[in-house]
């Protein structure tokens, strides 16, 4: 039941904005600074954000050797270069945007450990590095040749460094946004389900905890629950993907390396993180269970990410975890997001590809552009 003044001041918005992750804030943020007496909002499910933009491992990245080479198999040279330079762009706008310090952004370099099966991509290094120059002007990979000090398993052949890659907290990226988004008058209601989204009329159809059904409406709708949007889009080309971040116990030994790495092509990553070993991934050793929107450990993966960290990243060691968890991401047949209208007021920016801190801002920035010029 909702009161006279509940009706009259908080259910109307220029503009409403489904989810509240990177995404969601940073199309109200775009949005509000271009239209400053705006009524905006942001509906989240969740007490913090229900995808992955608080349950990533923090990477500050846009592709390594092996996956970029992988893109190429898939993809046309344009199409990859594309892709690069959006989420280098994004990475440095944010920097820009937030300040290194407020974001706790170390510019440490992003490593990739080689194995046997993948040495022939150091052949295709310098021409790799030739293809990023039009985006980066200097070269991007090269080889480490000091890599055996890391302390890596003896499987592992070889050490690729991008030298443009980096690392952040990705919980005061979100406090960031949360500060800006409060500055400029931006309202966020948590514990809001929306059930259905007329995309013609701007009607948005929630349910609260406590109020039951409510119906907010919308001059413009920006939909940015990306994994989580085709229950309110079925059309859309998406397909969750899940991924584990585990965090071990404060270790007992000095880390001989410093950077975010990856490993297995790309489908393991690991840093550390305040004396402890940060380690994710491994989607790869079950896809099919891994398209889930459901926040559940899969015991196969987690057995195989033990496995690396104390046969490849640690060998002989023992680690003792403390902490494991899931994000849920959004992947397609294409590796673009989709920036797109789906009705005469509502307008989507999902299907992330894993990349949500590296494009996210600018993402939102396209999406807030579509909503105030593309209508």
């Amino acid at each position: 039941m909702l009161s006279y003044w509940e009706k009259k001041h908080f259910l109307n918005y220029d503009l409403i904005v489904v989810g509240a992750g990177f995404v969601g804030l940073s199309t109200a943020i775009h949005y509000k600074r271009k239209n400053k007496k705006a009524k905006v909002l942001i509906l989240e499910r969740g007490a913090f954000p229900t995808g992955a933009s608080t349950k990533n491992a923090g990477f500050a990245c846009f592709g390594s050797l092996t996956e970029i080479l992988d893109d190429l198999w898939h993809m046309t040279q344009d199409e990859v270069l594309q892709l690069v330079s959006r989420r280098s762009k994004g990475l440095d706008q944010i920097k820009k945007e937030f300040g290194k310090r407020t974001l706790d952004f170390k510019e440490s370099g992003g490593f990739e450990l080689i194995q046997d099966d993948q040495l022939d991509a150091l052949d295709q290094l310098n021409g790799i590095n030739k293809m990023l120059k039009p985006i980066f002007k200097k070269p991007v990979f090269s080889q480490v040749k000091n890599f055996r000090k890391m302390g890596f398993a003896d499987s592992v052949k070889a050490v690729v460094k991008n030298q443009f890659e980096g690392e952040l907290d990705s919980g005061r990226y979100l406090n960031a946004l949360w500060t800006k988004a409060r500055e400029i008058g931006i309202r966020i209601l948590t514990g809001i389900t929306v059930e259905n989204i007329e995309t013609e009329s701007g009607i948005v159809l929630t349910k609260d905890q406590q109020l039951g059904s409510i119906e907010f409406v919308g001059k413009k709708v920006g939909i940015c629950t990306n994994a989580f949007s085709k229950k309110l889009v079925p059309d859309l080309d998406l397909v969750p993907g899940r991924g584990l971040v585990m965090v071990s116990k404060q270790l007992d030994f000095q880390i001989p390396w410093k950077g975010s790495f990856h490993f297995d092509k790309g489908y393991v990553y690991f840093r550390k993180i305040d004396g402890r070993l940060l380690l994710g991934g491994g989607r790869n050793q079950d896809f099919e269970g891994e398209e889930s929107e459901e926040n559940k450990i899969n015991p196969k993966i987690e057995t195989y990410l033990h496995r690396i960290a104390e046969e490849v990243i640690f060998p002989g060691k023992k680690i003792e975890w403390e902490q494991s968890w899931t994000g849920i991401m959004a992947f397609g047949q294409k590796k673009s997001p989709i920036i797109q209208k789906i009705g005469d007021k509502t307008a989507v920016a999902v299907r992330l590809g894993g990349m949500g801190v590296a494009i996210g801002w600018q993402v939102g920035k396209e999406l807030s552009d579509l909503l105030r010029k593309g209508f």
